[in-house]
């Protein structure tokens, strides 16, 4: 599970077996947990996570989107390797 970014508490990663799903990236904050589409940046599944939380994982999502793909592109293309 590679953590992609740490920013105010959220923690944004992948899990090794992700690659086969659409880009996406997992959130954690507190005892919650988010999942998001990367293409565009919409809420797949949440659990635990109030709405000012997802809000704030949206946000944080959609400006780090560049390079949540980047790390996305570059683990998912060495796994298949």
């Amino acid at each position: 599970m590679p953590t992609i970014l740490m920013i105010d508490g959220y923690r944004f990663f992948f899990y090794s077996a992700d690659g086969v799903e659409p880009p996406h990236v997992h959130i954690e904050h507190g005892d919650g947990k988010a999942k998001f589409w990367l293409l565009p940046v919409v809420l797949a599944s949440s659990y635990k996570m109030k709405a000012p939380e997802l809000k704030k994982a949206q946000e944080l999502t959609q400006k780090h989107n560049q390079k949540i793909l980047e790390k996305w592109n570059e683990f998912f293309s060495t796994k298949s390797k």
